[in-house]
């Protein structure tokens, strides 16, 4: 294993520095537009200005530096190290026998910190603090005045069927509610209730003015009341209408919507994987957009830092818009979701070892 050397500390140092330097400068600009942008909704909807600190902007900050990191990283990689070659540091480490690849090492080493924090916050801190940022969206900025659900069709395990004609999410109320179970193809149980209730103390469903019709073989079965409480595999969130929520589910949560997509069928399961995927895969950026980054900006140019810089600045948006096509092309086109979330990084990973390729050494 290669040992980390002063020039190492140095180069790692510079990278990080600016790294957080940007990251800190970006939040402040992100937080600016957006409030200019929200102010009518937050005094429309009369948020608290405590909730919009400590709620709002403590979900929206880490979300768009973890949205805008690889335009944070390709930028910080580029600004420091076109300025290292305008001052014409990196040719006396190459002439003094240095090679290039070896030169490489302490961007990775920094880059490795960069996808090591951003996988952590991925998959344990993102969630979280886009759940505080979604429930302060749907309340504050862009409430549904009708929460309401209509012909929602659910398949709770292999032999149960589950109907509902609308469903109130802001009273947790279902009405017109039939539930079918299944021998094969042979219809054993049917349960019919005007209205079906959560109650969030037993964590259990009221069923009102129901009807159980018990089926056997030739002999049949009714049982009618005003109430009864039953356990069944689904809960309110599965009848949420808002399209913010699978940003704000966990790890667990997102594999236990994932296997009930398996059997249900509701139409999110790219939505799903394709979240799933990006929080594992897209923290890569850091190693492709570093290379790119060192590849671009190692040559000392006439006219300074600017140029290297613009052209960073234009590929890191170009990788961004790639990321949100191949996304769409998932969600509406038929792609694949692990296909959607590799391109963009293979892709740009190809153009990185091109131009490592043709860089100066």
């Amino acid at each position: 294993m290669l040992k980390i050397r002063l020039l190492d500390w140095y180069i790692i140092k510079k990278y990080l520095g600016t790294f957080v330097f940007t990251m800190v400068i970006f939040s402040v600009i992100i937080v600016v537009f957006d409030i200019s942008e929200r102010l009518d909704d937050f005094i429309k909807y009369d948020a608290p200005v405590s909730k919009i600190i400590f709620q709002y902007y403590a979900g929206f900050v880490p979300f768009y530096l973890n949205f805008l990191s690889p335009l944070i990283n390709f930028i910080a990689v580029i600004f420091f190290t076109a300025k290292m070659a305008d001052q014409t540091e990196i040719v006396p480490i190459l002439s003094g026998g240095v090679s290039f690849y070896r030169f490489l090492w302490p961007y990775f080493i920094s880059s490795f910190v960069i996808f090591f924090v951003t996988l952590v916050f991925n998959i344990f801190i993102i969630p979280e603090t886009n759940q505080l940022m979604v429930e302060f969206e749907n309340v504050y900025i862009d409430p549904e005045t009708d929460n309401t659900k209509m012909y929602t069709h659910l398949q709770l395990n292999k032999n149960t069927y589950v109907y509902i004609e609308n469903f109130d999410n802001n009273q947790k109320v279902g009405y017109r509610f039939s539930l079918e179970k299944f021998n094969g193809d042979e219809l054993v149980e049917k349960t019919v209730a005007d209205r079906i209730l959560w109650d969030s103390v037993k964590h259990k469903w009221k069923l009102e003015n129901f009807s159980v019709r018990k089926v056997r073989g030739l002999k049949e079965n009714m049982i009618s009341g005003a109430s009864k409480d039953t356990s069944l595999d689904m809960r309110p969130v599965d009848f949420e209408i808002y399209d913010n929520l699978t940003k704000a589910m966990n790890m667990q949560e997102l594999n236990t919507r994932i296997e009930k997509e398996k059997i249900r069928g509701a139409g999110i399961m790219d939505e799903l994987l394709l979240e799933k995927y990006r929080r594992f895969i897209y923290p890569f950026s850091a190693f492709v957009l570093t290379l790119m980054g060192v590849a671009l900006s190692s040559r000392k140019v006439r006219g300074g830092i600017g140029l290297p810089l613009g052209i960073g600045i234009f590929l890191s948006f170009t990788y961004i818009v790639f990321i949100q096509f191949s996304n769409m092309f998932c969600l509406k086109g038929g792609l694949p979701p692990i296909i959607a979330v590799l391109i963009p990084n293979i892709a740009f990973g190809l153009l990185g070892v091109y131009l490592l390729i043709k860089a100066p050494k």
